[in-house]
């Protein structure tokens, strides 16, 4: 496009885009159609068209994908695919009565799998029950018992309390607790992205932005195919606010 504020030029792209069945072209030219008028009725009503389109297309997938694996016994798969489903379409009829097929098997799936676990491994899934209720603070009582039940801190099932925990630590803004159990994990698993970006966030909240900044890059420097779009554009923004900090700091 020669002219980038001519708005009409985003309104043509994302229709053409759309009617060809791309709907994430579609919607970014609508956006950055809409970063230019950010009131304009036509962008805006295709917007949410594109936005409507993507959801029924993602429940769609959950749906297909579910039937598929409940076909190949992937009960655990199954239930998760046609969970994530729901979240997006509550009434889907299709998707609760797959749902009625998929739970009770899905059930008897978990407690067989629970009693072959060992006393740590439970502890774990018990902290993981409690985080997913938004229990926080019980939750990090458990996996600090899973840790102090654990003598190689180094397993996979300590780095994976270390790194829930450490979860749990940011969602009630206990930022020491969330570097510390970050470090512990990027101790052994110095790649770990997720343990990079919280450490990078809860560095940023102390105002350790130099060491911030740091863990940003680091994640940056993999690429955004390696890391998720979404992952590399928080960073980026990260970065540039962080550039911003601390060239203030230093004037």
């Amino acid at each position: 496009m020669t002219d980038r504020n001519f708005v009409k030029g985003y309104f043509r792209s994302g229709l053409a885009l759309q009617n060809q069945g791309n709907l994430d072209g579609a919607l970014d030219s609508v956006k950055r159609g809409l970063g230019i008028d950010p009131q304009n009725a036509d962008l805006k009503k295709m917007s949410r068209e594109i936005e409507e389109a993507q959801r029924l297309k993602k429940v769609e997938g959950f749906l297909t994908q579910a039937e598929g694996q409940l076909k190949d016994n992937d009960i655990a798969g199954a239930y998760k695919s046609v969970d994530a489903g729901l979240r997006l379409d509550p009434t889907n009829s299709d998707l609760n009565k797959l749902m009625d097929t998929v739970r009770p098997k899905y059930e008897r799936f978990e407690r067989n799998r629970m009693a072959g676990l060992d006393p740590k491994e439970k502890l774990k899934e018990e902290g993981d029950s409690l985080f997913k209720s938004a229990k926080f603070e019980e939750a990090i009582r458990v996996y600090t018992r899973c840790l102090d039940s654990i003598s190689d801190k180094s397993s996979e099932l300590a780095l994976k309390c270390y790194s829930n925990r450490a979860a749990c630590y940011k969602q009630i803004s206990n930022f020491d607790g969330v570097i510390s159990d970050s470090t512990a994990v990027l101790e052994h698993k110095v790649d770990d992205v997720k343990a990079l970006v919280r450490r990078a966030q809860a560095y940023e909240a102390c105002e350790r932005y130099k060491s911030a900044i740091q863990d940003v890059r680091q994640v940056l420097s993999y690429g955004s195919e390696a890391v998720g779009k979404q992952t590399f554009d928080l960073c980026n923004g990260m970065q540039h606010r962080l550039n911003k900090v601390i060239a203030q700091l230093k004037s």
